[in-house]
């Protein structure tokens, strides 16, 4: 069957998924429907805004629905009547009976090499986790969460100058890369599935927010790690006098231990944080309530920030 024959449906929210799909379409696979999240408020104004699929499939008039709960609301796909589902980053758990609607199955593009990182934030943990490679897997979708065969995958280096968003970009090419080359096999039936090693499994668990708030107990490496893995969303956090002190990026400055931790020793090239085994320069960051600012910014507008405490 042609690709433009297909009735695909896609499932998916953020930027990441919304790359894959306007792929697809640019491929010439055919959508009869978008599901995706609801829409939400955005920015200091909450201004209510569509998520990023909706925006792509509203320019090529493809239905979008988003329902509240998908476990308690999927009737309305049995009257798409699809061949197929696509899955991206949708961001709840999809139904036994949603599964078993469309005749050819339904398809997860996961943001890890599985059997590792199965769960809501692959891409956040494996930067957390300080691995220096990742990847997307094309698996199958079952009842229990990112644990069906895999048919293909695709790695990608994690280098240590990425971040949660340019990580992510890179995934989203990785992804729609995996698709373009192997989505047509699997149609033709020449992807049997590989199943997985349940002894290897590791969880990837959501990000809450609590676990934006930094534990200035942690080491150097894994300091910068925690903030690499949050940034530019929704953003890592220290306490400066009571208020939230948003880092979007910082590096390593030295092994020198010459004060309390969390005392901001110096802002000679970047506000310099002692930690337990050494200093760390910040140089993006945002005090609450206030812009997102270079280092040199902000140490322009704050009296008596050396010798100040994060914690």
């Amino acid at each position: 069957m042609k690709k433009s024959q297909l009735r695909l449906v896609f499932m998916g929210t953020p930027d990441i998924a919304a790359f894959v799909f306007q792929n697809m379409i640019d491929e010439g696979y055919h959508f009869v429907g978008l599901i995706a999240q609801g829409d939400s408020p955005l920015g200091r104004k909450n201004v209510m805004t569509k998520v990023p699929t909706k925006v792509v499939a509203e320019k090529y008039n493809i239905p979008v629905f988003q329902p509240e709960k998908i476990r308690l609301d999927y009737e309305f796909v049995k009257a798409l009547n699809p061949d197929l589902i696509i899955t991206f980053a949708y961001g709840q758990i999809i139904p036994q009976g949603l599964l078993d609607i469309p005749r050819l199955g339904c398809l997860n593009l996961h943001g890890s090499i599985l059997p590792r990182y199965r769960g809501a934030a692959p891409i956040q943990r494996a930067i957390m986790a300080g691995e220096t490679e990742t990847g997307i897997t094309l698996m199958e979708m079952i009842d229990k969460m990112d644990a069906g065969r895999m048919y293909a995958k695709a790695y990608v280096t994690i280098n240590d100058d990425d971040n949660y968003s340019t990580l992510s970009l890179k995934m989203a090419h990785a992804a729609a890369r995996l698709i373009r080359e192997k989505l047509p096999l699997y149609l033709e039936g020449n992807l049997p599935g590989e199943i997985q090693d349940e002894s290897l499994v590791t969880f990837a668990n959501k990000i809450k927010p609590e676990d934006e708030k930094l534990d200035i107990n942690l080491s150097v490496k894994d300091m910068l790690n925690y903030i690499r893995a949050l940034s530019d969303h929704p953003g890592a956090f220290l306490l400066l006098n009571s208020q939230k002190l948003k880092i979007y990026q910082a590096e390593y400055r030295s092994s020198e231990v010459s004060g309390e931790i969390g005392l901001i020793v110096s802002t000679n090239g970047g506000i310099i944080v002692q930690l337990n085994d050494g200093q760390i320069a910040l140089l993006d960051v945002q005090l609450e309530g206030r812009k997102r600012l270079y280092y040199k910014d902000f140490i322009n507008g704050q009296k008596n920030l050396l010798g100040s405490l994060l914690n």
